[in-house]
């Protein structure tokens, strides 16, 4: 697969069984109409190779949680709310992915710089190898963008790679 800084997975073999999307979603941004999650076509093409979306809700830590925004989910998809940007925290995120036997995640959402990064972060220091899926990624500023990918690619992917949902389509059809 096209990836940059380097070849995902970066041990060369994409198995499905392995695969979750992370489709992160600021429930304020997706309540006004703002990318919720991976691309439908993409979510399809997960699904239908074996693997697992996750759908992430995630929110800034320090305001009183108001009530999740409802997403559509498709079996067998997960939902899973977090208490702040990164994904994993107060969520069973982690206990999920281990449990269905996931290490191999490609990220989607928004916010970019927010909720989809802490979240990226976050699994790679847990030991996960990420994918950013940088068209399937909208950012709170898009001025931030560039930066928010350049600091996954930094150090030789010190967080992961970066691709294309075009390219992650491709790989597991």
């Amino acid at each position: 697969m096209t990836t940059t800084p380097y070849p995902w997975p970066w041990h060369g073999r994409l198995d499905p069984s392995r695969l979750a999307l992370l489709a992160v979603a600021c429930p304020d941004r997706a309540a006004r109409g703002g990318m919720a999650g991976g691309t439908p076509s993409l979510e399809e093409t997960v699904r239908g190779a074996g693997g697992l979306v996750v759908r992430v809700g995630v929110r800034p830590p320090l305001r009183p949680a108001g009530p999740p925004v409802a997403l559509p989910i498709k079996a067998p998809d997960c939902d899973v709310a977090a208490a702040g940007w990164d994904g994993f925290h107060g969520s069973g995120l982690d206990d999920l992915l281990r449990a269905a036997g996931r290490d191999l995640l490609a990220l989607t959402g928004c916010c970019l710089e927010l909720g989809v990064h802490s979240t990226m972060r976050s699994a790679n220091d847990r030991g996960y190898e990420c994918l950013l899926v940088a068209d399937a990624c909208a950012a709170a500023d898009p001025t931030l963008a560039g930066a928010a990918l350049s600091m996954i690619e930094m150090s030789g992917g010190i967080f992961g790679a970066v691709g294309s949902s075009a390219a992650l389509i491709r790989e597991l059809s």
